[in-house]
């Protein structure tokens, strides 16, 4: 599976990601805010913390997603409408 290695988060609590084969994907965290866990990144201040985590993301608190939710659910997106090809936030590069 293709491991994330750049993301960058939006303020509609999407997320600009990266993987390794070089594909990039936006990635909707909306559905997930109200579930468990996750609803500490309704913050958009926690939201925008996240960083890259063994191969995937993850904020302060240890909330993350499996890079395989994040790979098979993101939609792809082009470089133009992405904020990484500008300059990633985080990466592993």
């Amino acid at each position: 599976m293709e491991k994330v290695i750049a993301v960058s988060a939006n303020d509609d609590y999407s997320l600009d990601l990266k993987f390794s084969d070089g594909s990039l994907k936006r990635f909707d965290v909306r559905p997930y805010l109200e579930r468990g866990i996750f609803t500490e990144l309704k913050s958009l201040d926690y939201f925008n913390q996240v960083r890259i985590a063994f191969g995937t993301v993850q904020w302060p608190h240890e909330q993350d997603f499996a890079p395989e939710t994040l790979y098979l659910e993101g939609v792809q997106i082009s470089e133009s409408d992405s904020v990484l090809s500008a300059e990633p936030i985080l990466s592993t590069v």
